[in-house]
């Protein structure tokens, strides 16, 4: 739990709600993209046979939709998603400029994680906004999501609060950082084969997620970059 007394610094509480409104745009893109892929198949036409999210194979998709009424609402779909690209873009470069004149020392450090990109690191730092506020890391993760927040009283723990408590941005990032970890990195992908083998892929990646938590904290903490040697020493 967070400390009661604890007060969002205005300016970057404005920067992390526009990230967040960033965000909410990116799901409206997503949606467009899918509604493409499923009209296709709601119409029972072959597969499109290119991706839709690159700007380089958009050109070639609203042929593929015989009927022209069905083909008008695909073009919709096309010049929606290119409007969305360009602000998109924008917005990400803005917020970027913003994260390193908010803390451009934190902002490398969480780029020093194999796998977190820019919006990653965006959401981790703004969701975040100082690791000080959580005085251990157990606190930490349980606002994250990334463990059960447990209830306790007279020093003795009663079990384990809901789910739902806790921070979902966190615990989508930390999610997310967690599969792209694991791209073009041999060491990690061992890792958690070997957790694999002792809890199940699913748990495996759950658990990967909380020990990338656990590395952000002691990372901002102690103002260090990430060690991959050390992050991957045991298991």
């Amino acid at each position: 739990m967070l400390p009661q007394a604890y007060v969002y610094p205005k300016r970057m509480r404005a920067t992390r709600d526009l990230l967040r409104r960033r965000n909410h745009l990116m799901r409206k893109r997503a949606d467009l993209l899918a509604h493409i892929q499923n009209t296709a198949s709601q119409y029972n036409l072959p597969p499109l046979g290119t991706r839709v999210d690159r700007k380089g194979e958009r050109a070639s998709i609203p042929a593929h939709f015989p009927d022209p009424v069905v083909r008008r609402s695909i073009e919709l779909d096309l010049s929606l998603i290119a409007h969305y690209d360009v602000l998109l873009k924008t917005l990400e470069q803005e917020l970027a400029l913003m994260a390193k004149g908010h803390d451009a020392f934190a902002y490398h450090l969480l780029r020093s994680i194999p796998g977190v990109g820019r919006i990653l690191t965006l959401v981790l730092l703004y969701e975040i906004e100082d690791v000080n506020r959580f005085p251990r890391v157990q606190e930490f993760l349980s606002y994250a999501r990334l463990i059960k927040a447990q209830k306790s009283s007279a020093g003795k723990i009663h079990g384990h609060s809901g789910k739902k408590i806790g921070n979902t941005h966190l615990k989508w990032a930390f999610s997310e950082a967690a599969v792209l970890f694991l791209r073009k990195n041999p060491d990690g992908q061992k890792f958690v084969e070997r957790l694999a083998k002792k809890h199940g892929k699913g748990k495996a990646l759950s658990i990967l997620a909380a020990r990338l938590g656990r590395a952000v904290y002691v990372m901002l903490s102690r103002r260090e970059p990430f060690d991959a040697q050390k992050f991957l020493a045991s298991t």
